[in-house]
C-alpha cells in the first residue's frame, strides 16, 4: 500500500512540475536577437544555412562531375527531349536545374545496383549460364525501369493533390474577388491562405503570381500553370478565366459554377470508387477470409465423422 501512495505522490510532482514548465515564460526571439547582436555572435538559422549551402556545394560538384557519365546510357543530347522530361518533372514538382540530370543519372545508377544484385543472386544460387545472363539483364531492366515508374506515380499523386485541392481552392477566389480584390490579388492571397491546407495547388498560384510581376501576360501565366499541372479541369478553368475576361462577363460567377462542377466531379469519383470497393473485396475474401470460416465451421464436423468412421466395425 505504501508503494502505490509513493508512486502516486511522484507522479503529482512530476504533473506539478511539468505545469509549471509549461506555463514558464520562456525567451522571445527579440530578447535572443538583442543578446546576439550584443555579444556579436551569428544566429543558428545563418549557421544552419551557411552548412546547407557549403553541402549543397559539394554535391553539385560531385554531381557535375558523375553525372554526365551515368547519363549517356539514358538519353542522347536531344533537347526535344530533354524539354519533354523536364516539363514531367516539373509537374512532380522538381524544377531545380539538376533534376534532370539527377534523374538520368539514377536511372544509370539503378540499372548497375540491380544488375549486381542479381548477378550476385545468381552466383549464389549456382545456376546456369543462360539463366544467369537472363536474370541479371532483367535485374538490369527493372533497375533502369524504375525511375520512370517512381516518376509516373508522383506526378499521380501530385495531380491527386491539386485536384482535390481545386474546389475549395475556388471557394476562396470566388469570396476574394466578390470583396473586391482583383483577379492576381486573389491568386496572391489565396496561395498565401490556403498553404498549410493545400500546399502543392498554393505553390503553383504563387508561381502564376511570380510570372505575372515579372511582366509576363495573364493569360500566358495562366497557361503555363495548365501545362506544369497537366490537368484537364486546370485547362478548363483556365480557359473559363481568360474567356471570361475576353467578353468582360462577371469572373466570381464563373469560378462558383466551376467550383460546383469540379465538386460535383470529385463527388461522383468517390462514389465511383465506393461501387468497385465490393468488386475488389472478392479477392481477399476468397482467398482469406473464406477458407478459414471453413474451417471454423465444417472443422467440427469434418473430425466428428472420421472419428465416427473410424469406429464403424465394417469400415476397418
Amino acid at each position: 500500500m505504501n508503494i502505490y501512495l509513493y508512486a502516486l505522490a511522484g507522479m503529482a510532482i512530476v504533473s506539478i512540475m511539468l505545469i509549471i514548465y509549461a506555463f514558464w515564460p520562456k525567451p522571445t526571439q527579440d530578447d535572443d536577437t538583442i543578446q546576439r547582436r550584443m555579444t556579436g555572435r551569428r544566429a543558428q538559422n545563418a549557421m544552419q544555412e551557411l552548412r546547407r549551402q557549403a553541402k549543397e556545394s559539394v554535391a553539385k560538384r560531385v554531381l557535375d562531375t558523375v553525372a554526365p557519365m551515368a547519363i549517356r546510357s539514358s538519353m542522347k543530347n536531344d533537347a526535344a527531349q530533354m524539354s519533354k522530361l523536364r516539363m514531367k518533372l516539373a509537374m512532380a514538382g522538381l524544377r531545380t536545374e539538376s533534376a534532370p540530370t539527377t534523374f538520368l543519372a539514377s536511372k544509370t545508377v539503378m540499372a548497375v545496383l540491380l544488375g549486381l544484385a542479381a548477378a550476385a543472386y545468381v552466383w549464389a544460387k549456382g545456376m546456369h549460364m543462360e539463366n544467369a545472363i537472363g536474370i541479371t539483364m532483367m535485374g538490369v531492366g527493372m533497375g533502369f525501369l524504375t525511375p520512370n515508374l517512381w516518376l509516373n506515380s508522383a506526378v499521380s499523386k501530385r495531380q491527386e493533390k491539386i485536384r482535390n485541392g481545386l474546389p475549395d481552392t475556388l471557394d476562396m477566389m470566388v469570396i476574394s474577388v466578390e470583396a473586391g480584390l482583383g483577379l492576381d490579388a486573389a491568386f496572391q492571397r489565396v496561395g498565401d491562405e490556403m498553404k498549410k491546407v493545400h500546399p502543392v495547388l498554393c505553390e503553383e498560384l504563387q508561381l502564376v503570381t511570380l510570372e505575372s510581376q515579372m511582366g509576363i501576360p495573364r493569360s500566358e501565366a495562366l497557361c503555363n500553370l495548365g501545362t506544369r499541372t497537366g490537368l484537364d479541369e486546370v485547362r478548363s478553368l483556365v480557359a473559363i478565366i481568360n474567356q471570361t475576361e475576353r467578353f468582360g462577363t462577371s469572373i466570381a460567377k464563373a469560378l462558383r459554377n466551376q467550383s460546383d462542377a469540379l465538386r460535383v466531379k470529385r463527388r461522383q469519383a468517390a462514389e465511383e470508387r465506393a461501387q468497385k470497393t465490393t468488386v475488389k473485396l472478392m479477392a481477399p475474401l476468397i482467398l482469406f477470409i473464406f477458407p478459414a470460416i471453413l474451417v471454423v465451421l465444417a472443422g467440427p464436423a469434418a473430425l466428428k465423422m472420421i472419428e465416427a468412421l473410424g469406429n464403424t466395425p465394417g469400415l476397418k
